[in-house]
């Protein structure tokens, strides 16, 4: 039997939620453990650090549910319908929302492991909570879970990569921040080693394995115009700077093959005034996701889209291209005040882009740039369409829909009758792009001829084949921590 055989040396490239699943799995699966985070240590963490930490995963029921949140209280419990969201209606919902592009068995991987690596990341340290009124509203007192999502990570984002960081100190895993990765050493044998820049200088890392998990190309302007199309160039990125696509460029460079929807991305409607990326200080909250319960118009005081076709989980990844598709690249969200309570906090937020006014008219004449006639007809001709005989309820696909118009709305549908009314002007937020490189179930990457690349493996946003067009809310922090974990255990036992 070999004796004192040394540990392999695995290199993550990123430092995200993928990227700081996929080293803690390395580690406790016998490796060391080197993790290249691109961002300086107070912008870490990818596009993880700026989400809500919503996570997508497949459960039979309330145990399920309290066996990852063990404190909830019995209290909380009597007024609670979690639901159940079993495997076969994750994956039906991951066909559905993908135009059935999404790859079979990538995706039947995510879904048959989120929830036992939400146990495993349980097991690591990270807490979990339920989604209540993002996810659940409460109607004769009871809230009542929809759309497949029910928990989101203790703080959010930045919450997940702290608790992941700190497990990830816990096991003594070598994190380099400022350090960016650029090339990959190959040889006959595979991928050895990784080309980093430090402090502008230029030093080679070698290794056993490489797991790539450094996010899409959302941040890279020349590449978001190469793939997307034309006023790509000019979205807002709902992220961080540095995902340009450093890593799918170096796979690519050593023979990776290139797979998914690169003219796709998940986009949704984002704060116009918001910043050119994305602000930790105020994270997620440059979203506007409760369009489903008012109307949504573009500058020529139109209505463009079915705000209530879906679920918001199931339409919101696709809406920023409509948005983006409108003259001047912007819309106006509008509610009156028998829903304004149903408005989540990013409605609330200091930085928030609102105009309010008494009446109709008055709040046509505050939106700068809309065609005030067109607007106020577009109002009166929704509102004598409105099914009102139907009741309402926002838990449910309610049925409470228009007649007569193009286009109808076919849920949710209220009168704006109640002022005073608010308008919320929205751009496109591009929160990370659906073409990568080519993986299998095991997260080995794969050439152009479908053979494994000895020593590489990836994760994340760039590991591509599950998203294609829209994408189920929640479901990219799950794949990113599915197949981290994967990525992580096969690069340090291979």
């Amino acid at each position: 039997m070999e004796q004192n055989k040394p540990a392999r040396r695995v290199v993550v490239v990123g430092g995200g939620n993928a990227a700081l699943c996929a080293a803690i799995s390395a580690r406790e699966n016998g490796a060391e453990v080197i993790v290249l985070e691109r961002a300086p240590k107070d912008l870490r963490g990818g596009n993880s650090a700026f989400t809500a930490g919503a996570m997508r995963f497949a459960y039979e029921g309330e145990e399920d549910i309290r066996e990852l949140v063990t404190d909830l209280s019995e209290a909380e419990l009597e007024i609670t319908d979690f639901g159940t969201y079993p495997a076969a209606t994750f994956l039906d919902d991951l066909a559905r929302v993908t135009d059935y592009r999404t790859d079979p068995e990538l995706a039947t991987t995510l879904v048959d492991n989120s929830f036992e690596t939400l146990k495993w990341m349980r097991d690591h340290g990270v807490r979990f909570l339920p989604i209540y009124g993002r996810q659940a509203f409460k109607v004769d007192g009871r809230f009542k879970f929809w759309g497949g999502l029910t928990l989101e990570t203790v703080g959010g984002g930045p919450g997940l990569i702290q608790m992941l960081t700190d497990e990830a100190d816990r096991l003594d895993i070598d994190i380099r921040y400022h350090t960016r990765a650029v090339r990959l050493r190959r040889g006959a044998q595979g991928v050895h080693g990784v080309v980093v820049v430090q402090d502008g200088a230029e030093s080679e890392i070698e290794c056993d394995a490489v797991v790539l998990a450094a996010g899409g190309f959302q941040s890279n302007a020349e590449w978001r115009t190469r793939y997307l199309g034309t006023g790509w160039d000019v979205a807002k990125v709902r992220g961080t700077r540095y995902n340009t696509g450093d890593g799918i460029r170096m796979a690519l460079d050593i023979g990776a093959s290139a797979a998914g929807n690169w003219s796709g991305a998940h986009a949704v409607q984002w704060d116009a005034n918001a910043p050119e990326f994305g602000d930790l200080e105020v994270g997620d909250g440059f979203q506007k996701h409760s369009y489903p319960f008012g109307i949504l118009v573009n500058a020529d005081g139109r209505r463009f889209l079915d705000e209530g076709y879906d679920f918001r989980n199931y339409t919101y990844a696709r809406y920023g291209r409509e948005v983006l598709a409108q003259p001047g690249l912007r819309a106006w969200q509008v509610f009156d005040q028998k829903v304004v309570h149903l408005l989540r906090d990013e409605y609330r937020i200091k930085q928030v882009t609102k105009i309010k006014g008494d009446t109709i008219e008055e709040l046509a004449r505050k939106m700068v740039g809309i065609d005030e006639e067109q607007f106020v007809a577009t109002v009166r001709e929704y509102n004598a369409a409105v099914d009102t005989g139907t009741p309402f309820d926002p838990n449910v696909k309610d049925g409470r829909s228009t007649s007569g118009l193009e286009p109808n709305k076919s849920n949710w549908a209220n009168t704006l009758t109640d002022g005073p009314f608010e308008a919320y002007e929205v751009t496109c937020g591009l929160t990370f792009t659906f073409g990568g490189v080519r993986v299998d179930p095991e997260a080995q990457v794969l050439d152009d001829d479908a053979a494994p690349i000895p020593g590489l493996y990836a994760c994340g946003e760039m590991a591509a084949g599950i998203f294609y067009f829209n994408y189920p809310g929640g479901s990219g922090l799950t794949n990113g921590s599915v197949f981290g974990r994967i990525a992580g255990r096969n690069a340090a036992t291979a």
